[in-house]
């Protein structure tokens, strides 16, 4: 026997389509009607090694070391296989951070609901096959094109496709677009195009969604490496002709000494550790299931000034408890007897959870709370679904007894006028921390735009909103970094504050309507900038916040969970979902977290800056030696003599004063801020480090060539000018290293250690071609390279003061 109440909910909608049967999937699989396109969690393994493999400076070390290798000795194209190395290390790492991904991606994949023989079931998006009945609910994303088949109410939200801003109300026929997402309601839809041909797979074609632009650090790193080009090209054909001329009786030696100069100019393994850095952190994050959707917004959040969070689901968990019902002056003209009003009240919050299908955390509460009534059953003849930008669903009801009514349920303050008594009672309420809706009897039908004119309130549903137990630690780590918080929510601005404050909130004590904010960028601009707690904000209202915020210089974050966020979400510089969160949400977020728990964005952030603080720091040692190479290049261009190293020697001094410490330093903790402008805060300190070290080296090298003289004076001198050069870029390495801690001390004597062995042991003396001949020269180098090392520390205090950060 059919359930009456079943029925008359049905009366408005068509009867539902029972989907495909198996034997339909099957034929539509064999016809190759799937939706197979492949979800994109990174890179391939063949764009990983391409991209480590096939490098501009790749090609120009990889011709040099062949040019070695015919003219020999091995030890001098030791700088080849350390090339082999770092991509190994550069493929293996972005490898591991891809199978990372993967396998997150795969947790956090949308899994749509279709109907096949008449059943719903959840299924890989990339099972949807041709003509797939597929249901939709509020913040579930279209994943393919189609056309509605039902529609309850269902409102779809076009903006990240069209750029129209209001949600579209949808009807049986009207298409669907993939990439879109349900705002309010529910139905069902056809797929009627599937794969490469659905609209969203063919923007996702143009551009996929893993990429690495939007990175300071990258295009800071792209920068310096076209300048650095530029400088070297000239140089090194001025070596070239300097280095034939002078060594016309030994074209072997003219053409090591060639490369000598040319090979240290290359920073070949910045690129290298900047992808190794950011591979090792999504491994990281990726253990604390924290997906992360593109690369740089480790980075990116690691910037973050400002961070906008929604309170339901980011810092409330996402249940609620009803506390208490307060009926009001309506109740009484319920048509109950005195004492009857509130048992009738609970069946109409009975009856009104049973009429959606679909219910939000807050109707789930109640629903739980009171169930739908025993005995006689109540009737919904139409619905209205909960949407954000309206703040309120409804039904038409018909009780057992045969009466009918319209009841609406959502924020007090919307339903109700301003001054109207049953406000007095929420504002208690609200200043309590508690989330209150109200229910009301509406004298107009649903389908009326002023349904809401003249209400009568019957009561008040008291909802009690659980705390995430990290959500305080969080906001104080925030607070300690810097970094504002302003929570953005559609509730009510003093239930917002009050729940804010009890999580230790600065500023939360001065909530703000949002419907008083000003419309205009830079007016909403510093209304944010001087408040921190939002309530009543519309979707709409939370995108422009945002750009208020980045109209003003800030960098935004954005967290959310919900369906009315997507918009912020979308058009902040860094968007951050939670794993639970919308189809929607998950789908144009940076930052999944997969665990749903808030407290893990300290630790991204805090990846974030171990990878820009450390790729700076390594990334001054690398371009310090492109400045004292090319600085020594054209010295000794225009000085007319031999260039004073072996390709060896270079290769020693760069293994022990940058690639072994720079690894180790870029995978370092680093809890400093993050701050703009890379290239000029790398360059600052590289360009006078740079020259200081060519400088001197070279003071050093003219020195020795005048102090030796006879067989072996050519060893001697570069062995001299070695150790020079080598000293001066541990002082280098010194002053990259600071703040100290023992693991950094130990590290620069290790350092040191191994250059010690190597002249201490003579077969390592005779690889390295390094002899130190004699006592008065070597101390000269010691003592000219001990000036330098002050006028370094002086220099690079003097550039801290003169060219801030």
């Amino acid at each position: 026997m059919s359930d009456p109440a079943q029925t008359a909910t049905e009366e408005h909608l068509p009867a539902p389509h029972p989907g495909l049967s198996a034997p339909e999937v099957a034929e539509r699989v064999a016809r190759g009607e799937v939706n197979d396109v492949p979800v994109r969690s990174s890179r391939s393994t063949a764009e990983i090694v391409r991209a480590n493999v096939f490098t501009r400076f790749n090609a120009i070390i990889g011709v040099l070391f062949l040019i070695i290798l015919v003219v020999g000795p091995i030890q001098d194209g030791l700088f080849g296989f350390v090339i082999v190395a770092n991509t190994a290390i550069g493929i293996i790492q972005e490898l591991r951070a891809k199978k990372t991904l993967d396998s997150l991606a795969v947790i956090g994949e949308a899994r749509p609901t279709v109907r096949r023989d008449g059943a719903p079931c959840a299924i890989p998006t990339s099972g949807i096959v041709l003509d797939d009945v597929i249901e939709l609910g509020p913040g579930d994303k279209c994943v393919v094109d189609g056309r509605v088949l039902e529609a309850d109410g269902l409102e779809i939200d076009e903006s990240l496709l069209t750029g129209e801003a209001d949600p579209v109300l949808k009807r049986p026929g009207d298409p669907v677009m993939s990439g879109s997402f349900v705002v309010a309601g529910g139905g069902a839809f056809a797929a009627a195009k599937v794969g490469r041909e659905a609209y969203a797979a063919r923007l996702a074609e143009e551009a996929s969604r893993f990429t690495l632009v939007h990175s300071e650090l990258r295009t800071g790193i792209s920068r310096i490496l076209k300048y650095v080009t530029w400088m070297m090209i000239p140089t090194a054909i001025g070596l070239i002709f300097s280095q034939w001329i002078l060594q016309d009786h030994d074209w072997r030696e003219a053409v090591r000494r060639m490369v000598a100069g040319i090979v240290p100019m290359v920073p070949e393994g910045l690129v290298l550790l900047t992808s190794v850095a950011f591979a090792i952190g999504v491994i990281r994050l990726g253990r604390k299931q924290c997906l992360v959707q593109e690369l740089p917004a480790i980075e990116g959040l690691a910037r973050v000034d400002v961070v906008c969070l929604d309170k339901t689901g980011t810092l409330t968990e996402g249940g609620m408890d009803v506390s208490e019902l307060r009926l009001l002056d309506g109740a009484a003209s319920a048509g109950t007897a005195p004492g009857e009003g509130e048992a009738y009240v609970r069946q109409v919050l009975g009856a009104l959870g049973k009429a959606d299908p679909r219910p939000n955390a807050s109707l789930q509460a109640i629903i739980d709370a009171y169930p739908s009534p025993d005995g006689p059953p109540w009737q919904c003849t139409d619905s209205l679904p909960f949407s954000s930008a309206r703040k309120y669903s409804g039904a038409a009801l018909r009780s057992p007894d045969g009466e009918s009514a319209t009841w609406l349920l959502g924020a007090p303050d919307v339903l109700l006028p301003a001054g109207d008594p049953a406000l007095a009672h929420v504002e208690d309420l609200n200043a309590k921390g508690l989330r209150v809706l109200l229910l009301a009897r509406a004298t107009r039908g649903l389908d009326d735009p002023g349904v809401t004119d003249g209400v009568r309130p019957t009561g008040l549903v008291v909802l009690e909103q659980r705390l995430r137990p990290d959500a305080g630690a969080t906001l104080r780590y925030f607070a300690e970094q810097d970094v504002s918080a302003k929570v953005i929510s559609g509730d009510n601005a003093v239930s917002v504050g009050a729940v804010a404050a009890k999580l230790g909130l600065t500023g939360a004590k001065g909530p703000v309507d949002a419907r008083r904010l000003p419309a205009e960028r830079e007016a909403m601009g510093r209304a944010l900038d001087e408040g921190a707690v939002f309530g009543r904000v519309t979707p709409q209202q939370k995108r422009d916040m945002v750009g208020a915020l980045q109209h003003r210089g800030h960098t935004v974050a954005m967290t959310g969970d919900g369906v009315n966020d997507v918009l912020a979400l979308k058009d902040a510089d860094i968007g951050v979902s939670m794993g639970s969160g919308s189809e929607a949400t998950r789908a144009v977020a940076q930052i999944v977290l997969l665990n749903n728990s808030f407290a893990t964005l300290p630790s991204v952030v805090a990846e974030g800056r171990r990878v820009i603080g450390n790729i700076t720091r390594v990334a001054t040692l690398f371009l310090t030696k492109t400045v004292y190479s090319v600085l020594l290049a054209i010295l000794v261009v225009c000085s007319q003599v031999p260039y004073p190293f072996l390709p060896r020697h270079l290769t020693l001094l760069s293994t022990l004063t940058i690639g072994v410490p720079a690894f180790f330093l870029a995978l370092a903790p680093n809890k400093e801020r993050a701050k703009p402008h890379f290239v000029r805060r790398v360059m600052r300190y590289a360009i006078p480090a740079g020259a200081i070290a060519g400088v001197a080296t070279f003071a050093a090298y003219l020195l020795a060539r005048h102090y030796y003289t006879g067989p072996g004076a050519r060893d001697a001198e570069t062995s001299a000018a070695t150790l020079t050069l080598f000293l001066i870029s541990l002082w280098v390495l010194a002053i990259i290293a600071r703040p100290y801690t023992w693991w950094r001390i130990g590290l620069v004597l290790a350092m040191a250690a191994g250059f010690l062995v190597v002249l201490a042991t003579p077969w390592l003396q005779h690889f390295f071609a390094l002899k130190l001949v004699g006592e008065t020269m070597p101390w000269a180098a010691v003592a000219i390279a001990a000036v330098a090392a002050a006028v370094l520390e002086l220099a690079w205090r003097w550039v801290g003061r003169r060219f801030p950060a």
